[in-house]
């Protein structure tokens, strides 16, 4: 089986990089392999992590390039000589220009803490309690030009507790991004997620009790 090379964008932990590496080397027929692991800082913690598990890494710092979109141009070309066919970005915390965001339509995916379309953006959990919502959560969808605003290919519900604090809740919703980032990352490796009319479509069954996946085409 061939896998699909995968590069993971991260600027810190790297947590949810780790889930899938861990998930593609649990899974002897899991569709992709972490090939590379790319963080714009050189601080990043989640590059001991990468290295350890033996995967290539590369840092390329934002701030040694005149704009955003050198920096891409520099991310890009390291991707391309590395033949990497889809992109995961976890915790990278730059905001992308339609430059490098058109060149991996459709093939580069992000996780956010929250059931969007709601909560944008930062500081997810503290908005979430502050609304008073009562579930919450995280949600995996392609990346666009507009922030956290691509076709959503899967989310995981969290309840809200009367008692949970910005920490407690960050807790658990991280334990659901842990699952569903590998999930939604097997779909499109596999080739079975689909856009229609701007929405994604799942092909196959899916067995993903707690999860909430893009429509089934059955």
């Amino acid at each position: 089986m061939t896998r699909a090379r995968v590069a993971v964008l991260i600027s810190g932990r790297g947590s949810n990089m780790a889930a899938l590496i861990e998930a593609a080397r649990a899974d002897k027929k899991f569709p992709a392999e972490i090939a590379l692991v790319v963080s714009n800082r050189t601080d990043a913690a989640g590059l001991a992590t990468a290295r350890a598990a033996g995967i290539a890494t590369a840092v390329i710092d934002h701030e040694k390039f005149p704009g955003r979109e050198a920096f891409e141009q520099a991310v890009h070309a390291r991707l391309e000589a590395e033949r990497i066919a889809l992109v995961c970005l976890a915790g990278f915390m730059r905001k992308l220009t339609p430059w490098l965001v058109q060149r991996w339509d459709g093939r580069m995916i992000n996780i956010h803490p929250s059931l969007l379309p709601a909560f944008k953006g930062l500081d997810t959990h503290a908005r979430a309690l502050q609304a008073g919502v009562r579930i919450h959560g995280a949600s995996v969808h392609f990346v666009t030009a507009d922030l956290d605003a691509g076709p959503i290919i899967a989310q995981a519900a969290v309840p809200v507790l009367d008692r949970d604090t910005e920490d407690t809740l960050a807790a658990r919703v991280l334990a659901a991004e842990h699952e569903i980032y590998p999930l939604a990352l097997k779909l499109l490796a596999e080739g079975r997620v689909r856009l229609v009319d701007g929405r994604c479509v799942v092909d196959g069954a899916i067995a993903a009790d707690g999860l909430l996946i893009a429509p089934q085409a059955g």
